[in-house]
């Protein structure tokens, strides 16, 4: 297993402890199962979407859990009890879990489960004030001089 040490880059670089542990933890993360599979795809300029197979979960098998910069999803197949007595069993019954790192302001916009296919569509709404904005660049008036009247008046 290939290891890298951010210990040099943690010690210069300020405020980027989050990307590292990321990184770390990506690492750790790939090593474990992939099931069930999943795809994640672009559609639209701000939205996403996670689809996930699982086929054989009803909806009340699956839970959705968002948090900050996290989504998990859980699948806990319930205990059918069945008289059929399987020769060969392909289709995956087990549990899951499956997490996804959320960048800073994306929310779960909606959660389908249809034909075996789970979607998750995420949505990102950067609030107003953290919008990058123009600033118009303008001249500064020239400097006159006000007289005082008052001071004027006195001094006659």
């Amino acid at each position: 297993m290939n290891r890298f040490d951010f210990s040099p880059y943690r010690r210069t670089m300020v405020g980027f402890d989050r990307l590292f542990d990321l990184l770390e933890n990506q690492s750790r993360a790939n090593s474990s199962e992939n099931y069930p599979p999943f795809n994640i795809e672009r559609s639209g300029e701000d939205a996403y979407r996670i689809t996930l197979a699982v086929a054989g979960f009803k909806p009340a098998d699956i839970e959705i859990t968002a948090q900050q910069n996290l989504l998990v999803v859980q699948g806990r197949k319930g205990e059918e009890t069945s008289s059929a007595q399987f020769l060969h069993v392909g289709i995956a019954q087990r549990g899951f879990e499956r997490r996804f790192e959320l960048a800073d302001y994306v929310r779960v916009d909606a959660a389908n489960l249809e034909d075996g296919l789970l979607t998750i569509d995420l949505v990102r709404e950067v609030p107003e004030a953290m919008k990058p904005k123009k600033i118009a660049v303008g001249t500064q008036k020239t400097l006159s001089v006000v007289k005082d009247s008052d001071a004027d008046s006195a001094a006659a």
